[in-house]
């Protein structure tokens, strides 16, 4: 276990702003929205920048956003310094949202030692799909959700959780072929999309609105700017109510025994 002191930490922090900056490069050049989201967008709001102990950083983008920004990856990402990952271009990959990588470093997150894919420093790209307006059509879609999700998790599942009951059914669940998974995480993806709903999420994360199951697609249609960190990031222009919605009191700190970071088994940084 590798303990992030206050220097790992900034270290690392550093090395997802120049991935934050990267991605904004690449979405002001090609016309692509996207807005920061989750702690990022909390410390963007309350402390200009990372929150002190956050060792992550979150993007949302709609769904046609997300694509053709996986799509002007190929062509436009810095090959030299990064790479971006998702459940379609990498093999063993078990997230249903991207991830872009810093090249020549290494974040390992505890009991994913075993993952067959390259683990450098990351932030989160979470597509966003749409959801049923119709409160029992979106719970039932919830459930499907979330077990896509668990049988995604189940290969860090199987070795992670706590109970052994857990991780025999994680480890049933993990026999189940992963190009089948992968079919069938896509055609949710094609189905949540088939309409215009008003409604949106990311299909393979918890909703923090908890049993709302989603959020106003009209927050993410319009964009702003937040300074976080010293450069001017896309943030949705319903903000505000996002962060109440997902958070509550989010200008208020937490706790200092819920100011958590993922423990790490190794890292590398530059």
């Amino acid at each position: 276990m590798v303990h992030l002191n206050e220097k790992i930490l900034r270290d690392l922090q550093l090395i997802e702003l120049e991935l934050l900056l990267e991605l904004d490069r690449i979405c002001r050049k090609c016309g692509i929205r996207y807005t920061i989201i989750g702690g990022t967008l909390i410390g963007a709001v309350r402390n200009g920048g990372f929150i002190p102990w956050d060792d992550d950083a979150d993007v949302a983008m709609l769904r046609p956003e997300y694509e053709k920004f996986r799509e002007v990856c190929e062509n436009e990402l810095d090959n030299s310094k990064f790479y971006f990952q998702d459940h379609k271009n990498t093999s063993g990959y078990r997230w249903g949202y991207g991830k872009l990588r810093r090249k020549n470093t290494l974040f390992l997150r505890e009991y994913q030692e075993h993952m067959p894919y390259e683990q450098g420093v990351f932030i989160d790209i979470f597509p966003h799909d749409g959801v049923p307006e119709c409160y029992p059509a979106r719970y039932i879609h919830n459930l499907h959700c979330t077990l896509i999700r668990k049988i995604f998790w189940s290969a860090v599942g199987m070795i992670s959780d706590k109970r052994v009951l857990m991780r025999v059914i994680f480890r049933l669940l993990n026999k189940i072929p992963e190009y089948k998974v992968k079919i069938h995480y896509n055609k949710l993806i094609e189905k949540s999309n088939q309409k215009d709903f008003q409604l949106v999420r990311a299909l393979m994360f918890p909703t923090l609105n908890h049993k709302k199951y989603g959020y106003k697609k009209s927050w993410f249609l319009n964009n702003t700017e937040l300074e976080f960190e010293g450069h001017r990031f896309m943030v949705m222009a319903g903000y505000k109510e996002y962060l109440e919605d997902a958070y509550g009191d989010y200008m208020t700190l937490p706790p200092i025994n819920q100011r958590k970071i993922h423990p790490a088994s190794d890292i590398k940084l530059l």
